[in-house]
């Protein structure tokens, strides 16, 4: 079959939410735009569209409304205190500054012109645990979730006035970047949908492909070393064409790539019950009120781990036992009231929009969530007594690495809390759950302070849970226009990055960890730019 050939003022390689970004953008300065994605239409989006949709932003009416005083600087020193940043980590440094100071007029003032709405509860996550994080609440939730924001952005693409100058490609593999004359002049690849060849001519290329956690063998060679050797079991958190592939095309154009190493890693993964592909994970959101335990049955330690202050600071922790997963015990009252799954597909009530029904879950719990996943997710076992649910979590494992005394002398010292008045209640993690219930949106989320062996809260249940890696904090380093630079900082001409694949701006704009909610925003944040740059406004 004879090769397909485009010609357009921008190819976009990537149909996420900083690749449709891009696309808005250059549709708003006149320019004609062909959008590659190598997934199916349904899956138009990426992997924004599968998430719970939280956005870091700074000094909206929603804080101001709940009496939240932030400030971009505020948000500056929270974010640099959770990134430690290198030395020479300079452009990564300047993109943080940029995104704090332009979140609000340029992703959250731009979302809601483009029809996106908010639940106008801000939560407080990343709190920060050795370094300081959110010092206030930032994380915006999209009404819809992630659906609901790439679908209203989706319908500003369909009826934007210059809709006739969007061609967008499905199933399109790009697997090579053109240059000639000193610059990139486009890209290579593949249709899947009848394995021809095509090849598109553009003033400007962008890469916004997502990162490489998708290829959980790429995941292990560029492993995070201090953590020590990988885990044997991952659990894949994003999708697997996210396999860094355009980020070999780009070093071969002599494109810098930095800080792989360095990704967000989710310490609540559990296999998903009804697998796409395989090793497919799902992020739990960790019930604080549970006991966070080693691979033996122990606490984690030396501080108790829990959930919503340093995500960053449990991995390590569990980075660094002989075995590199954990559990979680609690009971069926937590399992409850605080058991939750990151991203749109299991939070239906916020997803659907049906406000009334998810006042209920987030006032009364969500026991249809949490039958589902003891029914049927396989690192979940339950049990009427902690004997039993020992025998299981070894069953599950194929080692005995649990015994039942010592998980029962575990749990009762700290049930042994609760007999006694809260002022001589001393566990750390007892003392944190108090601080987390003094926010109301926290507070109706947590469960009422009660023993774990309470025989009136049973069945018990045991989570076992794995490391999911979910987003490349590293990537393709770029200036603020997002030109990518060669290592001697020269920018290559004709060829930028955009969201993920560029490290969230700069090849690694959160340094060694996110205050979360920050992916979705940068994305947004580096497609508008790359846009702007490539149209000749001064970003």
């Amino acid at each position: 079959m004879a090769e397909q050939h485009y010609d357009t003022d921008v190819v976009i390689a990537g149909g996420g939410l900083a690749g449709i970004a891009t696309a808005l953008e250059a549709l708003d300065h006149s320019l004609k735009v062909l959008l590659l994605e190598r997934d199916i239409e349904e899956h138009f989006g990426g992997l924004a569209k599968k998430s719970y949709g939280g956005i870091f932003l700074v000094r909206t009416p929603y804080q101001r409304l709940l009496g939240i005083r932030d400030s971009p600087e505020l948000a500056l020193q929270d974010w640099l205190a959770f990134a430690e940043f290198d030395a020479g980590d300079d452009w990564p440094r300047r993109w943080a500054e940029q995104y704090v100071l332009r979140c609000h007029d340029d992703v959250y003032d731009w979302l809601r012109r483009h029809g996106v709405q908010f639940f106008p509860v801000v939560h407080w996550v990343e709190r920060g645990l050795y370094a300081p994080g959110n010092s206030v609440p930032r994380f915006h939730v999209v009404w819809g979730t992630g659906e609901g924001l790439i679908a209203a952005l989706l319908r500003q693409l369909q009826r934007h006035p210059r809709a006739a100058n969007l061609q967008v490609r499905f199933r399109h593999h790009v697997t090579q970047l053109l240059t000639g004359e000193g610059r990139v002049t486009g890209v290579r690849g593949i249709d899947e949908a009848d394995g021809r060849e095509f090849s598109v001519r553009a003033g400007a290329t962008v890469i916004a492909s997502g990162g490489l956690c998708g290829d959980l063998a790429r995941v292990r060679r560029d492993w995070y070393r201090p953590w020590g050797d990988p885990p044997e079991t991952l659990v894949n958190g994003t999708h697997v064409y996210a396999n860094g592939k355009l980020h070999d095309a780009a070093a071969q154009v002599n494109a810098n790539i930095t800080h792989l190493d360095r990704m967000w890693v989710y310490a609540a993964g559990v296999h998903h019950p009804h697998p796409r592909f395989p090793e497919e994970g799902l992020s739990l959101v960790p019930p604080r009120s549970a006991l966070w335990l080693d691979y033996r049955g122990e606490r984690l330690g030396p501080l108790p781990a829990v959930t919503g202050f340093d995500t960053r600071a449990i991995v390590a922790q569990i980075c660094a036992q002989p075995e590199k997963y954990s559990w979680q015990v609690l009971n069926w009252r937590i399992a409850v009231k605080e058991l939750g799954v990151s991203g749109a597909e299991f939070n239906d009530e916020m997803r659907e929009k049906r406000l009334l029904a998810f006042l209920k879950a987030s006032l009364l719990g969500d026991e249809r969530l949490a039958r589902t996943f003891t029914r049927e997710c396989p690192d979940f076992v339950t049990a009427d007594s902690l004997e039993e649910l020992v025998d299981k979590m070894n069953a599950l494992t194929g080692a005995a690495h649990i015994d039942a005394r010592r998980l029962r002398a575990t749990i009762e010292r700290y049930d042994a809390n609760f007999a006694r008045p809260a002022r001589f209640q001393n566990d750390d993690q007892l003392r944190r759950l108090a601080q987390i219930r003094q926010y109301l949106s926290e507070r109706t989320r947590t469960a009422p302070p009660r023993p774990i062996l309470d025989p009136r809260a049973r069945p018990l249940i045991a989570i076992r849970e794995f490391l999911l890696p979910r987003k490349t904090l590293g990537g393709i380093q770029t200036d603020l226009a997002c030109r990518v630079l060669t290592p001697q900082q020269a920018a290559i001409p004709g060829l930028y990055a955009a969201g993920e694949a560029a490290g969230f701006g700069g090849g690694g704009s959160h340094g060694l960890r996110a205050l979360e909610g920050t992916f979705l925003g940068t994305c947004i944040l580096t497609g508008r730019l790359a846009a702007q740059s490539i149209a000749g406004v001064r970003p």
